[in-house]
């Protein structure tokens, strides 16, 4: 077994190591952009991938490695988690119906609730307590679906035709255009002093700094990763001003 997540501050590795250790001590979890993620796939017969929605869809980057990697995918059992600020309807749907065209098992699929990330934008903001108590429950409910998986009867969450219509017309036809390709509206201010900390963190290679200042070059996958670490919040995306940085690590009480 292996653990793969897509995950921009954090939320969605802590599910997925969570999950992955509950059902295997000897497992792993990577992150889906590392330079092993392919060979881990094609080692590992069962696969839990875990990634946040974006407007009820998956964001590009994860689209992008499935597709990419189709091969892989045959005889594959995967198991998928999606994480959320409010809601998805198919979260977890997306890329099974995306795998399954490939050739892998869908053994079920999990929603989770979690902190939002949307650092750019007051709406979902919570107090540290209420994010602490939505860890708290989602911590819970993977350690319910950890005992279902291993008794055979995992959770099929976002996966049945109802969901797949809860996602569509609640809010992916709506914003299908900021989900359908990388983003080219990342927005870095004046005040950026260059120092390069966007660009080691970036899991597309979207940043650089140049006569610096970072510039973004068009390949944004919305994880928000830059924008939450930024020292000088400099940088914003759907928003104009930073609102809160959210890091699931400041709602787990670690820092």
């Amino acid at each position: 077994m292996i653990g793969l997540y897509f995950s921009g501050t954090g939320n969605t590795k802590h599910c997925v190591e969570l999950l992955v250790g509950l059902l295997d001590p000897s497992a792993s979890a990577i992150p889906l952009e590392s330079a092993e993620a392919t060979e881990a796939v094609l080692e590992n017969g069962t696969v839990v991938l875990g990634y946040p929605v974006q407007f009820s869809n998956l964001p590009y980057i994860v689209r992008e490695f499935i597709e990419g990697n189709r091969s892989l995918w045959k005889g594959k059992k995967v198991f998928c988690v999606a994480t959320m600020g409010a809601f998805s309807g198919d979260g977890a749907g997306c890329s099974a119906r995306i795998l399954k065209k490939h050739g892998a098992v869908i053994l079920g699929g999990l929603h989770l609730k979690m902190p939002d990330s949307v650092c750019d934008s007051k709406l979902l903001k919570r107090s540290v307590e209420q994010n602490r108590a939505l860890i708290e429950a989602a911590d819970a409910k993977i350690r319910q679906a950890a005992a279902q998986i291993r008794n055979g009867t995992a959770p099929k969450e976002g996966l049945s035709p109802f969901s797949h219509l809860l996602g569509l017309f609640g809010q992916r036809l709506w914003f299908y255009k900021r989900t359908a390709g990388y983003a080219s509206k990342l927005k870095i201010g004046d005040d950026c002093t260059g120092c390069g900390l966007c660009v080691t963190l970036c899991p597309t290679g979207n940043l650089a700094v140049q006569n610096g200042k970072a510039v973004g070059d068009g390949k944004c996958t919305m994880c928000y990763r830059c924008i939450s670490r930024c020292p000088q919040k400099s940088i914003t995306l759907l928003g104009d001003k930073v609102a809160e940085q959210c890091r699931y690590e400041k709602y787990a009480g670690q820092n």
